[in-house]
Formats: structure tokens, sequence, C-alpha cells
């Protein structure tokens, strides 16, 4: 015990608790900067390698990057045992839980995503083995060490991902930036090799792709089955690279929240009720369905050399867009206005998941937006004619228009308090002034008030939260096939020439590889805070 002059019981005296707050802050700062110098530098190494690997077979290969990769997983993986061996199970090794992070869904995302991503290690190994008697043996190593690292990080982040850790605390920092700064780097490898092989460049194919070495030409796979394995493994990558980003997300949140200390444990849990929609997953459905149906008809018809076949595989994958868009911004124009009706109060508190979601709408939406405004210059300064062109144009303009009022539609209903904490505070206050009064008629009307709140809240929701249910539903639906098209292969851009004339090959291919996987990432973020929208709804 101490006393008001800061004197402790037994004599020693002891700094004022606003003094022992400040050194906690400022040991917080110092291992928040000595994690971020840590990140900043293996991004940048991966970045390099990543680049030269891709540009450069001669003096950097596939082969550096992969043990590069291997080392960062391999750190990773250790430190994740560490941590579930002896810091979480320390005593007041983790205290506080912030309950916003990790929720159920996301969890079970990474899981989905984790398992075909393991299925992807897997057909990698059985293809590469195959070449081991005149290939490296890296590319067998590198799936290798990457499933173990895969299968260790999905279970430490379903068990952890909640923890704001107290012990080890400088530790925990750099062991959770190296872990997201390994996810990074494995996604900057995962998309670059994507986007080479949907690009079809053949200098530099040859180098980046892991089985496509220039090597092949003199080294035969010792089974049948390679071919096979190969197609089954870039059909999977998506699934990798979504995984990459969810695992990354989810590892920042837990870095902001080492040290942390949460006054409110409890957590509102927020039901998933399907049958409260309808409209809105039905039209969705549609989308989706036309979706798949339009891209099976594009692949082999874009594909062949016919260019009649291949100018109408472009018009019904625009159009189908322009409609997809377009549908999307009407709906988001209705959610909208629904919320300027809505009178819920917005949240107040600090919540690093909720900045993190924010944070990353915003910035992967600047990948699509770059690729429409290129577009957009390019077709309106060739003033093109034709019925091509003005589709794409048309379908440009739109997207930017979709991709603002979406983001506003999104971060406005991730900033509002859920529907039944509005009403829990509704109730609470009628209860509040019920006591003042007659203890017969309080009663009566307290239960009264409870019957319409959980009448009117859970069993037959207003039209308002009805109204942003069926938005959110159908917005959620139609992100999700404008994540298929490009994640398996779809890229327009690339056989429709007027942005290729105009900004030349390596400018414009350099400008897609960039910005589409960001654009493709937020369409499955979208999805992801969509639906956590619906259930605040």
């Amino acid at each position: 015990m101490t006393s008001m002059d800061g004197q402790s019981m037994d004599g020693q005296r002891r700094p004022p608790q606003h003094v022992e707050a400040l050194r906690e802050e400022a040991h917080r700062g110092h291992g928040r900067l000595l994690s971020g110098i840590i990140c900043v530098n293996i991004l940048i190494l991966g970045i390099s390698l990543v680049a030269a690997s891709a540009l450069n077979s001669v003096a950097i290969t596939a082969e550096h990057l992969q043990i590069f990769l291997i080392i960062l997983l391999l750190l990773s993986t250790l430190w994740m045992l560490f941590y579930m061996v002896f810091t979480s199970r320390k005593d007041q090794g983790r205290l506080f839980k912030d309950s916003h992070a990790g929720p159920v869904w996301l969890k079970a995302g990474l899981v989905l995503f984790g398992l075909l991503s393991l299925l992807m290690d897997i057909f990698k190994m059985a293809t590469y083995v195959g070449y081991l008697h005149c290939d490296s043996g890296v590319k067998v190593a590198f799936p290798a060490v990457q499933a173990v690292h895969l299968f260790v990080q999905t279970y430490f982040l379903w068990i952890h991902a909640k923890d704001c850790v107290q012990q080890h605390t400088n530790l925990t920092r750099c062991g959770l930036i190296i872990t997201l700064s390994t996810n990074l780097v494995v996604w900057m490898a995962a998309v670059t090799e994507e986007s080479l092989h949907q690009t079809g460049i053949p200098h530099l194919n040859t180098s980046s792709s892991h089985g496509d070495s220039s090597s092949e030409h003199k080294c035969n796979c010792s089974h049948s089955a390679c071919d096979t394995f190969k197609d089954a493994f870039f059909y999977l990558y998506p699934f990798n690279v979504e995984y990459s980003l969810f695992a990354a997300a989810m590892a920042y949140v837990m870095w902001k929240n080492v040290g942390r200390f949460l006054e409110d444990h409890n957590h509102h849990k927020m039901k998933f009720r399907p049958k409260d929609v309808c409209l809105g997953p039905v039209l969705g459905v549609l989308l989706v369905l036309a979706g798949i149906l339009t891209f099976i008809f594009y692949e082999p018809y874009i594909q062949t050399d016919d260019e009649e076949q291949r100018k109408e595989a472009l018009v019904i994958h625009f159009s189908l867009n322009m409609v997809i868009v377009t549908l999307m911004s009407i709906s988001t124009v209705i959610g909208c206005v629904a919320y300027r009706l809505d009178h819920r109060d917005h949240v107040s508190e600090k919540n690093p998941s909720r900045s993190l979601d924010v944070g990353l709408l915003v910035g992967a939406s600047m990948g699509q937006f770059i690729i429409c405004y290129f577009t957009i210059v390019a077709v309106v300064a060739t003033e093109a004619k034709s019925y091509l062109n003005a589709l794409n144009l048309a379908w440009a303009v739109m997207l930017v228009l979709q991709l603002g009022l979406q983001n506003y539609f999104i971060i406005e209903g991730l900033n509002r308090e859920p529907f039944h904490v509005t009403n829990e505070a509704a109730l609470h206050t009628s209860t509040h002034v019920h006591v003042h009064e007659h203890a017969g008629i309080g009663t009566i009307m307290e239960r009264n008030d409870a019957t319409y709140f959980k009448n009117s809240g859970v069993d037959k929701p207003e039209w308002k939260r009805r109204v942003l249910k069926e938005v959110c539903a159908f917005l959620l639906l139609a992100n999700i096939i404008l994540w298929i098209m490009p994640a398996f292969g779809a890229r327009p851009q690339f056989n429709h020439s007027v942005e290729m004339h105009f900004y030349k090959y390596t400018l414009w291919t350099a400008v897609v590889n960039i910005g589409l996987p960001f654009g493709i990432f937020y369409r499955m973020h979208s999805a992801a805070s969509l639906f956590e929208v619906y259930l605040m709804s």
C-alpha cells in the first residue's frame, strides 16, 4: 500500500501511478519500434528478391527466393511453437482478450483457405518430386516447409487470435511481426508467380514459376501426372493468396494488442439469421450463377485465334460486369438512404480490428481505382469509337462509382453500434425511468418493454434493419463473383488492345499486375466486411 504522497507502507518511495503508466507506454513504444524496423527490412529484402527472381533468371533464381522464404517460415513456426508452449501458459501471460479480434467467421475462412492451400502444397510436392533427379530439391522442400507452417499458424491463430499478451512482450512483438512479414512476402511471391503465369510472358515465366524453369527443356518428369498436378496447383493459388492476407491481418491485430489492457470484457454476440433476408440472397445467387456461366464461356473463347470470337467474349464479359456494378451501385445507394434514416450511435472506443478493416478496405480499393482511371484516360484520349471501347469505358466509370459508394457503405456500417446494443440501451433507459414510478406499474411496463424489444429487434426486424440485411447479402454475393472471375484467370485488360497500345506493353503490364491483386483482395475483404455489417444489422 502507498500513502497519498507516494510513500509505501514499508518506507520505500514508489513512483505515482501515472508515471508507471508513462513508463509502460514508453516501453511499448520501444518494442513497436524494434519490431517495425524488423518488418521494414524483411519486406524490402523480400520485394527485392521477388522482383529479381521474376526479372533475372541468371543472378537470382526462384530457388534463392525459396531459400529465403524457407528461413522466414521456419523462424515464424519456431516462434509460434514457443508462444504456445511457454508465453501463453505463463501466469499473467494473457490476462485480457480482445473480443472484436478473430471472429469465428474469419477463423472459418482462414481454415477453409488453409485447407485449400495445404492441398496446393501437396500438389506442388507431387509435381517437383518428379524432377528431383535433375533439378533442385529446394522446390520440394519449400512447399513441405510451407505446409508445416500453414498447419501450425492456422492452429495458432484459431486459439490465440484474441490474446492481449502481457509477458515476453518484446519477443512477442518481434515474433508476430516476423509472422506478419512472412505472410506478406509469401503473398508477394504467389501473386507475382500467378500474374506471370496468367499474363503468359515467355521470357519472364521461365524464371519465376517453380516448375516452369528453363531446366524443363532438359529435364523430364519421372511420372506421368506432373502436368495434371501443375495445372491443379495453379488453380489453387487464389486461395493461398487470400490465406496469406487473412493470416497477416490477424497477426497485425495481435501485434497491436500486445500489452493492451481492456476494461470491457463483455462482447455482444451477433447471431446469423438467414431467415431475415430473401430478395438480396436470391438476386446475389443469380448474379453468381450468371458470372460463372459467363466465365466458362469467356475462357476458351478468349484464347482462340478467331478475332470475332475474342470480341464476342469481351462484349459478354464487359456487359455482365456492367450489369453487376450497376446493380451494386443502386443497392448501395438504397443502403445509404437506410443509414440516413437510422439513428444508431457511432462506435467511440478504439478498436485495432476495426481500424485495420477500414485501412485495408480503402488501401486495397486503390488497385482497382488505378486500373479504372488508366483505362478511362486511354479510351478518352484515343477517342475510340467502337462499341467494345464504349462498354470498356462505361464499365470503368461505373466501377469507380461503385467502389466509392461501397467503401462509404461498409465503413459507415462498421462504425455503427449493432442494433441489439441500441435496443438494449433503450430498454435499460426505459426500465430505469419506470423504477422511479409506482412499483407495480413499473413492473408491468418493464415486461411490456422487454417483450416489445424482443419481438421488434429479433423476431420481426424493423424495415431499416431488413433493408440493410438485404443490401449486405446482395453485395456480399456480388463481391464474391467479382472475386472469382479475375482470381481464376479473367484478364480482359490484356485482351483489349486500346490500353496496351496507348501505354505500351511494359507500363500497362506493370499497372495491371500491381493493381489487379489488390483489386482481387479488395473483393474478398469487402465480402468479409459486409458479412460483419450484416451481423451488426
